[in-house]
């Protein structure tokens, strides 16, 4: 029988137990044994974390040591395994689940470690058989007095205690996006009850491994519970989370060999790079290791393929969409401050130039979210930004993909439609008539007024970047096409090139060079026209590229010219590629 498709399942035994495919990460295992006792990864969401502790909980856990060779029997580790494996009692918390319920923020807590703590006695109760005390721990409603007594009474008997963090930072973010710093700050520092279960974690476990998507938290934590080691930028681990492109071929090819995906491997694997490929998170693997595709999205892509012979028509899971809110609730935070221009500001830099500098940091406050290096980690962490290269001491930092990239764009354009609204409807029918007619110029002076109002009304800087920003965003609805800015041909970068969806929209018939020149209102006729003239130099040798041709043909390729004076667009003009 062919193993399922595991999209959406998160329990490695249950994927184990239930037949599911498996992509191996267990040779991670020893490196993990040997770098530190104590460990801290972050991630973005939707990259395997969940799999990856409830596998290393499978793996260590006493009470499933007789189940090693069915479950890892076929894995590397099942034939590699380490003298640790099955000798602790395993303590697993998902603090996701800590913030259910109707009572308060600490009474949920300690009503879920109470849950998780009693299912640990119950898990490993003959091994604390002859506690007298037991029951009544069992029965006390006090999560500390359950970890204070298993800290003592597991001690005293010799048991090896492991515990395991899965979202560890889950139960605060959404404190820190839904309620404010303030309260974040009470229940982080001082006597925060939260920072007190981390304090108390100290000493008491022989391991420890905890995983998030951002390390704000840690930051808030760590004179209460600084023993971690934090291996989230370490190269030995870049490649432990999401899927390699050498995972996705074997995988589709388990799949074929299996009957039940049709097609050519190779042409899926070119539709989906664009989309869900090329993450990095080791400054140190950037030319080292193959980029990471995005678990969820690579398997919800073969899953539709599987049972529809098709491509999804939507790229991107609705599910990856509930992530981009919680990003933009914390995006808010303290809007009102000055910063908070800042921010924004951040947002339509990489936006527009689809990249930035960042110096890294691995941890920081709530309370600085705001500043600038801080706001562009946090992106970073939440997969809104990647690894592409150095600058300096600095980072390149890009948008990964389509995927992240449509969500940026969602987010900037809400950004620009609270202050002046473009009507979206009226917006998708120009881009309709421009994809299949060719009327391209309603389009491009519908969105050159936007942004002219839209620029007035929010007395925006003027400048290059805040225009090319604006027009990604909204060309970003332009669905038939794949949006590339700032494209890199043989004579230099266009803006923009509308490259045709023609796998996912056969019917789109024509396509575009954008080219976008600005000057500021106080620049004179002749400056106007120089680089008006440049500008239709370099669409044409755009146009002459290799590139080009190949991806536009059976298209009409239109060579574009934009040009503003200010917020004023001057220019709109076709330019002819021939000499």
């Amino acid at each position: 029988m062919a193993k399922g498709i595991p999209y959406g399942i998160s329990d490695f035994s249950r994927l184990i137990d239930q037949n599911y495919y498996y992509v191996d990460k267990t040779h991670f295992i020893p490196q993990i044994e040997e770098i530190a006792n104590y460990l801290f990864l972050i991630r973005p969401r939707r990259f395997g974390k969940s799999v990856f502790l409830t596998m290393m909980r499978a793996y260590y856990d006493i009470s499933q040591k007789d189940r090693f060779e069915e479950r890892f029997g076929n894995l590397w580790i099942g034939k590699h395994p380490t003298p640790l494996q099955g000798i602790y009692q395993v303590l697993y918390f998902d603090f996701s689940k800590a913030n259910l319920g109707r009572g308060s923020l600490e009474d949920n807590f300690n009503n879920y470690c109470c849950i998780q703590l009693n299912d640990f006695f119950s898990t490993y109760r003959e091994y604390y058989q002859g506690e007298k005390e037991l029951e009544q721990i069992i029965a006390s409603t006090e999560a500390a007095t359950k970890l204070h007594w298993l800290e003592a009474t597991a001690r005293r008997l010799g048991h090896l205690l492991y515990l395991i963090i899965d979202e560890y930072d889950n139960f605060t973010n959404v404190i820190l996006s839904e309620q404010g710093k303030n309260l974040f700050r009470d229940l982080t520092h001082a006597s925060g009850f939260y920072r007190e279960y981390f304090k108390q974690f100290k000493g008491m476990f022989e391991r420890i491994f905890l995983m998030g998507v951002s390390p704000v938290t840690l930051d808030d934590l760590s004179s209460g519970y600084n023993i971690d080691w934090n291996i989230s930028v370490d190269p030995h681990f870049n490649m432990m989370m999401g899927f390699s492109e050498t995972d996705v071929r074997e995988m589709f090819g388990y799949y074929q060999k299996e009957g039940m995906l049709k097609g050519d491997i190779d042409a899926m694997i070119n539709e989906m790079k664009p989309w869900y490929d090329n993450y990095c998170f080791a400054k140190a693997s950037l030319k080292t290791d193959p980029r990471m595709f995005n678990c969820d999205m690579t398997l919800y892509y073969l899953r539709h393929r599987v049972n529809f012979d098709a491509s999804p028509e939507e790229l991107v899971d609705k599910n990856i969409r509930t992530d981009y809110s919680k990003l933009k609730m914390l995006a808010r935070l303290d809007h009102e401050n000055v910063s908070g221009g800042d921010r924004m500001s951040t947002i339509e830099e990489i936006a527009a130039k689809g990249e930035i500098l960042v110096n890294l940091h691995t941890s920081f406050p709530a309370e600085k979210i705001v500043e600038t290096d801080n706001f562009r980690s946090l992106l970073y962490y939440y997969g809104l930004l990647t690894m592409c290269g150095t600058r300096g001491d600095r980072i390149v930092m890009c948008i990964p993909n389509n995927c992240v990239r449509e969500q940026y764009f969602g987010f900037l354009r809400e950004y620009y439609q609270q202050r002046k609204e473009v009507f979206l409807p009226h917006l998708k029918d120009l881009i309709d008539d421009m994809a299949f007619d060719g009327q391209w110029r309603p389009l491009f002076e519908y969105i050159a007024l936007a942004y002219k109002e839209n620029s007035a009304i929010r007395d925006a800087i003027e400048g290059e970047h805040n225009l090319q920003g604006f027009f990604k965003a909204y060309l970003a609805l332009a669905s038939y096409y794949l949006v590339q800015p700032e494209l890199e041909m043989n004579y230099g970068y266009c803006d923009f090139f509308l490259l045709p969806d023609k796998s996912r929209y056969p019917d789109t018939a024509h396509s575009y060079i954008l080219e976008l020149k600005y000057l500021p209102r106080t620049a004179t006729d002749k400056e106007l026209e120089e680089q008006a003239e440049e500008g239709r130099g370099q669409l044409k040798q755009y146009s002459r590229d290799k590139k080009v041709t190949t991806i536009s043909e059976g298209t009409a390729l239109h060579c574009i010219l934009l040009q503003f004076k200010g917020w004023e667009l001057i220019k709109c003009e076709e330019v002819s590629p021939k000499c």
